[in-house]
């Protein structure tokens, strides 16, 4: 029996409305600048209202091929530590998007530390609010969802190894998203100050300084995990620069500058 998972956050993270949800991605992704293809990128997942104009940056800049893998921190500590789905279907406003069952199993014979596993999927909503930016550009796009819920660097390069070997052989290009907020809950200063340290290391794309800035500087990074994996198979696929596009506070937003959520939005190609 086909898994169908339901979508988790529509109406509260982004309008639960087709139309509605379309008008907010095409303000949020114009005007169109140049396209181009790229191997992956950081994208934020807050509300659209916060973090909307920097995901809708990056994707405007970004030629969507009909795969994607998308990566996402595990917020709700449910499932296990490396979790993802080979087979089914989302339900999202926008229409359902299925999963790329070639290309999970391809990865879980490399990658013999990703479970399956639905039950860290089904509340989580880091992948979900990527999935109607990526509709938007490619309609009928294909995507294998994973979840990290480990910081341990060694586990995290071995994934981001086997999925830069394996999607280096599908002879095909395919995208691969970190879902990723920056720091969370400080000041706008220090939020800004300590962002750019990790700004600067997935910049230079180098996955090794960017796990010691997010744990040395204490940088509330939580979807570090998935960034480590894009800039790893990144750089195996061939990525030779990486590019911010975009940057924001939600005090940015809200106008509260005491407490707030960084949000990068950063290309590699």
């Amino acid at each position: 029996m086909q898994t169908v998972r339901h979508p988790a956050v529509a109406g509260r993270f982004y309008p639960g409305e087709r139309d509605s949800l379309l008008d907010d991605l095409r303000s949020y992704m114009s005007p169109a600048p140049v396209v181009r293809p790229a191997f992956g990128c950081v994208v934020p997942h807050a509300g659209y209202i916060y973090s909307g104009m920097v995901a809708g940056a990056v994707y405007a800049t970004v030629e969507v091929p009909r795969r994607c893998v998308l990566l996402c921190p595990n917020h709700t500590g449910r499932g296990t530590p490396l979790s993802m789905m080979s087979s089914g279907t989302w339900e999202m406003p926008l229409g359902s998007v299925t999963i790329d069952s070639d290309l999970s199993d391809a990865l879980k014979q490399v990658c013999p530390t990703l479970s399956e596993d639905s039950e860290a999927h089904r509340s989580e909503h880091a992948i979900e609010v990527q999935l109607p930016f990526l509709q938007q550009k490619r309609p009928h796009l294909m995507f294998v969802p994973i979840a990290f819920g480990t910081g341990n660097y060694e586990v995290l390069e071995q994934v981001g190894t086997g999925l830069g070997e394996v999607l280096r052989a599908q002879g095909e290009p395919i995208l691969i998203v970190a879902s990723s907020d920056m720091n969370h809950y400080e000041n706008d200063r220090i939020t800004r100050l300590k962002d750019q340290k990790a700004i600067e290391a997935m910049l230079a794309l180098d996955p090794r300084r960017l796990y010691d800035v997010v744990t040395k500087e204490e940088v509330s990074m939580c979807g570090f995990g998935p960034a480590i994996v894009m800039i790893t198979a990144a750089k195996l696929m061939g990525a030779k620069s990486a590019e911010l596009i975009k940057y924001a506070t939600s005090g940015d937003v809200s106008g509260d500058r005491e407490m707030v959520v960084g949000y990068a939005g950063i290309v590699v190609r």
